[in-house]
């Protein structure tokens, strides 16, 4: 988890009210330096112990992160709420095909009447965001660096960057991550994970508390089992042992196979 990860957050002190009239450009890269310093709190079980005062003062720091976290979790959700836009979370490992949902969600949600627009996540680079533009929609690129999830605060700065209009529904393509995203809220309505049938059905079991979070999860490039060892059913039953209110999709990106079901639950939700 990120608490202990050694992922740390930068002191914020500024406001978080965005600037009537503003001008702005629809696509920002908005760059984030981390510290990396604050060590790793862990438990080995018996066997040994660690130097107390050092160790508490790690895990202080690592409440405290997720505490800060929080309160701009709440302060984004009721900037969602009062807009009337809502924000979707999604996750996976890198690969998991999330780029590519999006680029072929945009347009069928878009046929639904609805507009999109997304926050994209990744440590370099603004290929992603880049894509998105193409297939249509407003997006806002944050580079982490050697961070290795994004959190509230970021997501707030670039929301009010896009600045949504009601109705909106405002993706956030989280970095490629099944581990360290899991701990941080970040104001989001749906947290959506996205498993492709090329990463082992047992994903579930291996990255519970992700998929115990999850609002619903997408197991994605199904045209590729009939040429991978993936068991469907066994990966449908983890998932279910772990989140039984949890929605599941079955689509291909690729061919657009089961994408209709997910772009209606999308437009519902």
């Amino acid at each position: 988890m990120c608490s202990t990860c050694g992922c740390g957050q930068p002191d914020h002190d500024h406001e978080h009210e965005p600037e009537p009239g503003a001008e702005r450009e629809h696509r920002h890269e908005l760059g984030v330096e981390r510290d990396h310093e604050l060590g790793l709190a862990h438990d080995h079980g018996a066997g040994h112990e660690h130097g107390g005062e050092h160790e508490r003062t790690i895990l202080k720091v690592g409440r405290a992160i997720l505490a800060e976290n929080d309160r701009f979790a709440a302060y984004n959700r009721g900037w969602f709420d009062a807009r009337g836009v809502r924000c979707v979370n999604l996750v996976g490992a890198p690969g998991s095909g999330k780029t590519t949902l999006l680029e072929r969600l945009i347009p069928a949600l878009k046929e639904r009447g609805l507009a999109a627009m997304v926050v994209e996540g990744d440590q370099v680079t603004d290929n992603d965001a880049r894509r998105i533009e193409r297939a249509g929609a407003h997006a806002v690129q944050i580079t982490t660096g050697k961070a290795c999830h994004l959190d509230a605060h970021q997501v707030g700065h670039a929301a009010q960057a896009l600045d949504p209009a009601k109705g909106t529904i405002l993706f956030v393509e989280n970095v490629g991550n099944l581990v360290c995203p899991t701990e941080f809220d970040l104001g989001e309505a749906e947290r959506v994970v996205v498993l492709s049938c090329v990463e082992g059905s047992d994903k579930p079991a291996k990255y519970a508390p992700i998929f115990e979070s999850a609002t619903a999860v997408v197991l994605s490039k199904t045209d590729l089992l009939p040429y991978v060892d993936f068991d469907l059913a066994e990966c449908r039953r983890l998932i279910a042992g772990l989140n039984a209110k949890a929605r599941i999709f079955e689509l291909s990106a690729r061919s657009g196979e089961g994408l209709v079901p997910f772009a209606d639950w999308i437009a519902r939700v």
